[in-house]
C-alpha cells in the first residue's frame, strides 16, 4: 500500500482484535498505556492523527477516572460510535478483571501457605516504595513553587492528623485553585502537559482537517437520551442489588470514588481504603496492599484494583459490582463529553482548580505511602499502640532499595516487586528452615 494513501476505514469487527490485544498487554500504567496506543494507532496504522489523538487526550485529562481507557472509548467512539466505545472501554478492563478476580480467589484460598506469605512479606515493602516514588514523581512535576507545596502540605496534615475525608480535600483544593487562579495566576498554572505536536506519520483516517463523524455531532437531544439511559443503568443495577446490603453500599460506594479519580488512580487509593478497609471493613489493610501490588502487576488500569476490593468484600458479586460501577462514569463522560469537544476543538482551560487538586493529590499519597509503611514495619501494631510488637527490619530495608531502583535507576515497577517478593521468599524458607 502506498505510504501516503488514507487508510480505509476499519469496520467494528476488524478493530475488535486491537482493543482486546490491547486489554491484555496495557502494562505500565496510563503512561505506558497511552504510548502503546500512540504507537499503534497514530504512527502505524493511521486511524486518527497526532493532532487529534491529543485533542482527545488533553480532554481525557481533565475528567474524573483513567485517562487511558476514557481515550480508548473516545477513538473508538469517533470511529465507531457508541458500539465501538462499549467494545474499546470493556475490553480495556475485561481481561484485568478476569485475571484479578482469580487472583483473589487463590489469595483467599492459599494466603497462609508458607511459600505464598513468603512472597506477599517481601511485596508489602514494595508496595510502599512504589506508592512513595508515585508521590515524587507527581510532586516532582505538579509542585512547581510554595503555594503549591503549602496545598500539599495541608492535605497531607487534613488526612493524616485530622482524618479529613479525601471528597472534601479534593473540594477544598479544586475552590482554592478556581480563586487562586484568578488572584494569583501564575502560581496556579499548570506544568506543562499533553501539548501540540508537529509530527506527521503520512495521511490519517482521522485527519486534523476531518470533519467530526455525524454522531460526534452535538446534539442536546442526543445528551438528554444518553444522560438518562445512564442514569436508567445505574438504577436499574442498585435495585437488582438492593437486597444485599453489601453490593448495595459497594455500588453507592465506588459511584461515588469514579467521580474522584482526578489526578489517576494514586489519588483515588486512599478514598478507596477509608471506604474499603476502615468504613466498611470489606478487607483489611495488608490485603488491600497486596492487591495494590498484584494491580501493579497485571495488564489494565491501575485502578482495577477496586476488583479486588470488591472480591475480598463479597466474591465475584463483588468484584462484579466495583468494577461496574467504577467504569459506568467513564463511558457517561466520553459520550456526553465528546461531542462537546469535538464541536469546540478548542484548548480546554481548567488548570488552575487541577493543578491545585493534583498538589493537594500528593499529600494525600504521601499520606497513603505512610500508612502503608506502619503496616509494613510494625505489622502486629494498633491504633491504640502504633509501635507496638517487632519492628520489621528487612521491610526497611526492602523498601528503601526497592524505591532507590525506582527512582534513582528506573527500574520497572513489576521487576521491582518481583525481586522483593524473591526477597521475602528465600527469608521465609531460611528462617522457616
Amino acid at each position: 500500500m502506498n505510504e501516503l494513501a488514507r487508510p480505509s476505514h476499519p469496520t467494528l469487527a476488524e478493530s475488535f482484535p486491537y482493543w482486546l490485544k490491547l486489554g491484555f498487554i496495557s502494562f505500565g500504567g496510563p503512561a505506558g498505556q497511552i504510548a502503546m496506543m500512540h504507537q499503534e494507532l497514530v504512527e502505524k496504522r493511521r486511524w486518527i492523527s497526532e493532532h487529534r489523538f491529543l485533542h482527545a487526550l488533553n480532554f481525557c485529562m481533565l475528567l474524573p477516572g483513567p485517562e487511558a481507557i476514557q481515550l480508548a472509548i473516545y477513538i473508538s467512539w469517533l470511529l465507531h460510535g457508541v458500539r465501538g466505545a462499549i467494545v474499546a472501554g470493556v475490553l480495556f478492563f475485561l481481561p484485568a478483571f478476569v485475571l484479578l478476580s482469580g487472583l483473589a480467589a487463590i489469595y483467599l484460598g492459599y494466603s497462609n501457605v508458607p511459600l505464598v506469605a513468603g512472597l506477599f512479606l517481601g511485596i508489602k515493602p514494595a508496595v510502599v516504595a512504589v506508592v512513595l516514588f508515585a508521590a515524587w514523581r507527581i510532586g516532582s512535576k505538579a509542585i512547581r513553587n510554595e503555594v503549591l507545596f503549602g496545598v500539599a502540605v495541608l492535605a497531607f496534615v487534613g488526612i493524616f492528623f485530622f482524618k479529613i475525608g479525601f471528597p472534601w480535600i479534593v473540594l477544598v483544593a479544586g475552590l482554592l485553585g478556581a480563586v487562586g487562579g484568578k488572584l494569583a495566576p501564575a502560581r496556579f498554572k499548570g506544568g506543562g502537559g499533553h501539548g501540540a505536536s508537529s509530527k506527521q506519520y503520512g495521511p490519517a483516517l482521522i485527519d486534523d482537517d476531518t470533519p467530526s463523524p455525524a454522531h460526534a455531532s452535538f446534539s442536546f437531544s442526543r445528551l438528554l437520551v444518553i444522560t438518562m439511559l445512564f442514569v436508567a443503568s445505574w438504577l436499574v443495577v442498585m435495585l437488582v442489588i438492593g437486597g444485599q446490603q453489601t453490593l448495595f453500599d459497594m455500588g453507592l460506594f465506588f459511584t461515588k470514588a469514579a467521580f474522584l479519580t482526578i489526578g489517576g488512580a494514586y489519588a483515588v487509593l486512599p478514598y478507596v481504603y477509608q471506604g474499603g478497609v476502615e468504613h466498611f471493613g470489606w478487607l483489611t489493610g495488608t490485603q488491600m496492599m497486596d492487591g495494590l501490588a498484584l494491580g501493579e502487576t497485571t495488564p489494565g488500569p491501575l485502578i482495577m484494583v477496586v476488583t479486588w476490593v470488591g472480591y475480598m468484600g463479597a466474591g465475584l458479586a463483588g468484584a462484579t459490582v466495583a468494577t461496574f460501577f467504577t467504569f459506568l462514569p467513564s463511558f457517561l463522560f466520553i459520550l456526553v463529553g465528546g461531542p462537546l469537544v469535538e464541536a469546540t476543538r478548542g484548548e480546554l482551560k481548567f488548570t488552575a482548580p487541577l493543578t491545585s487538586i493534583t498538589a493537594a493529590v500528593v499529600g494525600v499519597i504521601l499520606n497513603l505511602a505512610v500508612f502503608f509503611a506502619w503496616h509494613a514495619f510494625w505489622p502486629l501494631a494498633t491504633e491504640a499502640s502504633p509501635f507496638s510488637g517487632r519492628f520489621e527490619w528487612l521491610q526497611v530495608i526492602v523498601a528503601c532499595a526497592g524505591f532507590i531502583a525506582l527512582w534513582k535507576y528506573k527500574v520497572d515497577t513489576i521487576r521491582v516487586i518481583a525481586a522483593c517478593a524473591v526477597i521475602g521468599l528465600i527469608y521465609t524458607l531460611v528462617a522457616g528452615g
